[in-house]
């Protein structure tokens, strides 16, 4: 059984989140830092939803205890603090995803779905596919159709990582900080070029037109 753990403050928010998620697994839900942590490093829970702004400790130094320990399990931040600041400390401190209030049911669904799938290693046979697109995580090869895409290095990692969240939007810098990471000395502007790239290698196949461009926010592959 996955097991998932909530922490966050305020109580009806974290029945709210709760009920979204049931279905995924067992939860436990707890109301402050100091019992977050406490919680967090038995090492039993599969997935993390945590709060920055907490009662006893904050949400950045929980996370930053659990990591200066090793203790590696996947945390989703939720969190009113919006700024682009705040991410980069978030991601920075050891954070896998960031999502900011309010938000929508079904991203949250999907975000924690994305999550426990990369963590547990939930694919058949190294595979993971939409649609028509398989890719192989193993071999780092792309099919669409039985036919095998010259889709390579960054470009597969973007690839793999909007049929992880398909259905939800991805801004440019959610794409920069999760593929090329803080310390890349490249610009934002990388974003641009490779998803040029990716629907160049896509099109023969048509598959690039499961992707649209959200104008000055970013992209989204489209669930259905």
């Amino acid at each position: 059984m996955i097991n998932l753990l909530i922490v966050e403050d305020e109580a009806t928010l974290s029945d709210n989140i709760k009920e979204i998620i049931s279905d995924l697994g067992e939860i436990k839900q707890v109301y402050d830092g100091e019992e977050g942590l406490f919680e967090a490093e038995s090492g039993v829970y599969d997935l993390i939803l945590l709060d920055l702004m907490l009662p006893g400790k904050n949400g950045y130094e929980v996370l930053a205890e659990l990591r200066k320990k090793n203790i590696q399990t996947p945390v989703l931040i939720l969190t009113a603090k919006d700024s682009l600041e705040d991410k980069i400390t978030g991601f920075q401190k050891g954070a896998d995803d960031y999502l900011t209030k309010p938000f929508y049911r079904e991203e949250l669904i999907m975000r924690v779905k994305a999550l426990l799938k990369r963590s547990l290693g939930l694919f058949d046979e190294n595979q993971i596919v939409y649609k028509n697109i398989s890719c192989n995580l193993a071999t780092k090869e792309v099919t669409v159709d039985d036919n095998v895409l010259p889709i390579q290095g960054k470009e597969f990692d973007l690839l793999v990582y909007f049929i992880q969240n398909k259905g939800v939007i991805l801004t440019k810098e959610q794409i920069f900080d999760r593929i090329w990471g803080f310390d890349s000395d490249t610009t934002i502007t990388v974003v641009e070029v490779y998803m040029s790239h990716l629907r160049k290698h896509l099109k023969p196949t048509s598959a690039d037109q499961l992707f649209k461009t959200l104008r000055n926010v970013g992209y989204i592959l489209q669930k259905d």
